[in-house]
């Protein structure tokens, strides 16, 4: 099948419209330069060609005629976190492998790459249990599970990848794997956090966990209670059981007043939530508040994040502390020209042993510093700020795989034994580098 727009039959990857059963766009369509765009729309991402896989035989095609074009893949379910690293390369779109099979008993899902979180949450809370999602219900949790992957529950349950048992691949060669712990051990510890440059993934195997009652929601104040509610969010997460999340945010939308938010979920019934939350029953009434008892399907409505493609520029660091002189920087100025500045803790269970290339989660919090490209004054206002703020928080060096910016690269977020491993098992499977991640290895 190929796209409506004109044959380019003088491209030179014209033989893709035959290579493949999937949608083509090649330079000169008419809707190519739609094509090519990924969800964060403050990437400018150039592209030789855009292959919409049609099926898991489609992504094996498609390598095939790569290696034997001397061409590059870069797969992409829809571009959440892309970086531009695509010049001269084909980006494969996984979105239609989007089958979902729940096996309840064995509290087990077996799922497409191109599966969104909330459709994942949707089919797990039939049966009373959950995946490990984050923030969006739009990402791809094969893109999250790539990057190691943190969610609303990793304090109980560990890295999103932590929950994975098997993936279906495709190697460099075009050959389709099944791939454990058992069956090829070093791509299965690289491809549950490592990134996907030794692989394309077309399926993925995970354990479920039980959620039979769950309460969340955001609490919202003004701005003008952001040093008192900031001070009971410190107390809040001080104890805080695993079951228990809580995410900090200062948010200052454009034209809008300042205001201050705490998002939570937990593990559990309401009565034992309230309680654990009762330091926030002292602070001065809020502007809103939406907690409730809720489905784990509708853990994406509780930061209320953009569901269409956007465009952002973010930046994050894991912090070591959340002291007297990390609040009092955090507070020391606006938020502007950020639009947020969201602190999440993190411990529980992302602080234990984890077999992935990131391994232990040691630092007790994130933060995530969030704005808006409004023209060249604004980006460079954003970019400034968000280093003056990773300079003067108790930072540690690294971050999570999934939460890079496009300018950074894997050795932001693993330490150098794993980026030394990482690089000897893509010379091994992929020595002609034939696919290519969003963040490369090499």
């Amino acid at each position: 099948m190929t796209s409506s727009a004109s044959p380019a039959t003088s491209h030179p990857h014209a033989a893709l419209r035959t290579a493949v059963r999937g949608r083509v766009w090649l330079p000169g369509d008419a809707d190519f330069d739609e094509a090519r765009l990924p969800w964060n729309r403050a990437v400018d991402q150039p592209a030789a060609a855009v292959v919409e896989a049609a099926n898991a035989d489609d992504v094996a095609a498609l390598i095939r005629y790569a290696g034997d074009h001397g061409a590059t893949v870069a797969t992409q379910p829809n571009g959440h976190g892309a970086t531009g690293r695509t010049q001269d390369a084909i980006v494969l779109r996984t979105g239609p492998l989007d089958s979902i099979t729940i096996d309840p008993a064995a509290r087990r899902a077996v799922i497409g790459a191109g599966v969104r979180s909330g459709a994942l949450q949707a089919a797990a809370a039939e049966h009373g249990l959950t995946a490990l999602p984050g923030s969006s219900p739009v990402v791809s949790v094969t893109g999250v599970v790539l990057g190691g992957g943190l969610s609303w529950f990793g304090r109980a349950f560990g890295w999103v990848a932590d929950s994975v048992t098997a993936f279906d691949v495709v190697d460099a060669q075009g050959r389709p794997q099944h791939v454990t712990a058992g069956s090829d051990p070093e791509l299965f510890w690289a491809l549950r956090g490592g990134g996907g440059d030794y692989a394309v993934v077309t399926a993925v195997e995970l354990t479920l966990h039980d959620a039979p009652e769950v309460f969340g929601g955001r609490v919202l104040w003004a701005g003008e209670h952001t040093a008192a509610v900031v001070a009971a969010y410190r107390s809040l997460t001080a104890d805080a059981p695993d079951e228990l999340t809580a995410w900090l945010s200062l948010a200052q939308f454009p034209g809008s007043d300042a205001v201050v938010a705490i998002d939570v979920t937990y593990l559990g019934d309401e009565t034992r939530a309230r309680a654990l939350l009762a330091g926030l029953d002292d602070l001065p009434a809020p502007v809103a508040d939406s907690r409730r008892t809720m489905t784990v399907a509708e853990l994406g409505n509780i930061t209320a994040e953009p569901t269409d493609p956007a465009a952002g520029l973010s930046r994050t660091e894991l912090l070591t502390a959340l002291d007297d002189d990390a609040v009092a920087t955090l507070l020391a100025k606006p938020v502007a020209p950020l639009v947020a500045v969201q602190v999440r803790h993190l411990g529980g269970a992302l602080g234990r042993r984890s077999d992935s290339p990131h391994g232990r989660l040691t630092e007790p919090y994130a933060v995530y510093l969030f704005g808006l490209p409004l023209g060249p004054d604004v980006t460079a206002a954003v970019t400034a700020r968000q280093a003056e703020l990773a300079a003067a928080l108790p930072t540690s060096g690294r971050k999570p795989v999934t939460f890079l910016a496009p300018h950074e690269t894997l050795a932001d977020a693993l330490d150098e034994a794993s980026i030394a491993r990482l690089r000897a098992l893509k010379a091994d499977r992929d020595p002609r580098g034939v696919l290519r991640s969003n963040f490369p290895v090499r």
